[in-house]
């Protein structure tokens, strides 16, 4: 990245701001396959619907995909393989075991049952799930302990062949609700910077983004005037509300479309050095009247990423 204090666009086009991000408990699994064909299927539906923990079960996505054979990037079978974190936050007071019903059923619905797949546990902890045997008994009585590819585990037969998958899946603290807006003249322009700056989280180490194609057109506040709503749009930020709101509207003159990423990650730390690649990539787009990020002033977390790194605290 770009040392920001040599880049005269960030003094100009990053508030001095914060991200409010908030505490979770998340696993860490790896998916292998044949091939991309299949590995892809199994990844993308193992993390669907998973976009935010307003109304999905768990936020989940893509860190790494792996060759399987480069230094780095081996996997215990030799193949192609993909790193896929999930997490729920830490505020509920049934996270464990909402976490291992999360584990479970994507699991043992979207990766077993896709061809040519094994699952393998990537957080070696303890406490951890009990996974591999609870999702063995879809093997009605056939299935096998055995050890593979250097880690012990569950054989089950299917009509494709077999399924492995390890016995545990550990899980640890992790970070929710790191986020970025891009304020753009144009939706073109606004996207254009959030593609980017997705592009450059996913390629920073221990993160996710959780929304389809990195990108949220939908920025949300906490809370509502419908009292069944925990979340609603953020009427203050629409740029086509400018004119209904007022003074009320907090969408500066010029701007027509507001795009966000959220990043979670296995610390504040890899957080905040996702957010810091994000912004560098985003600064060149044309258009791009500003960088901001959702706070509500620690109500909903603690947990702070501030847009300006000498802001942020280090550990």
């Amino acid at each position: 990245m770009t040392p920001w204090k040599e880049n005269p666009l960030w003094e100009r086009l990053v508030e001095d701001t914060y991200a409010e991000a908030f505490r979770s408990i998340y696993a860490s699994v790896l998916v292998t396959a044949r091939d991309q064909k299949w590995l892809m299927a199994a990844c993308q539906a193992a993390t669907g619907h998973a976009s935010s923990t307003i109304l999905c079960d768990c936020e989940a996505g893509i860190e790494q995909i792996l060759d399987g054979k480069s230094p780095g990037q081996e996997t215990p079978d030799g193949r192609v393989g993909a790193i896929l974190q999930f997490h729920v936050p830490r505020f509920r007071k049934d996270r464990v075991e909402h976490l291992e019903r999360v584990l479970l059923a994507r699991l043992s619905q979207n990766v077993l049952t896709c061809p040519t797949t094994r699952c393998f546990n990537m957080l070696d902890t303890d406490p951890y799930f009990k996974l591999g045997r609870k999702i063995a008994f879809f093997g009605d009585g056939h299935q096998t302990r055995t050890e593979k590819f250097g880690h012990k585990g569950w054989t089950i037969p299917t009509l494709g062949g077999e399924f492995f998958l390890t016995r545990r899946f550990g899980y640890a603290d992790g970070i929710m609700g790191g986020n970025l807006w891009f304020l753009a003249s144009t939706e073109e322009s606004a996207i254009d910077a959030a593609e980017r700056a997705a592009m450059a989280a996913d390629l920073s180490p221990g993160v996710i983004t959780t929304f389809p194609g990195g990108v949220a057109a939908s920025a949300s506040k906490a809370g509502s005037s419908y009292k069944f709503l925990i979340a609603s749009t953020y009427a203050e930020y629409c740029p086509t509300l400018k004119a209904k709101l007022g003074a009320q509207s907090l969408v500066p003159d010029g701007v027509h479309s507001i795009m966000e990423i959220i990043i979670n990650g296995s610390s504040l730390e890899k957080v905040a050095e996702a957010t810091y690649a994000a912004i560098d990539a985003a600064l060149q787009v044309q258009g791009l009247h500003k960088i901001r990020a959702g706070n509500y002033g620690g109500r909903l977390g603690k947990s702070f990423v501030f847009l300006h790194p000498d802001k942020h605290p280090q550990e």
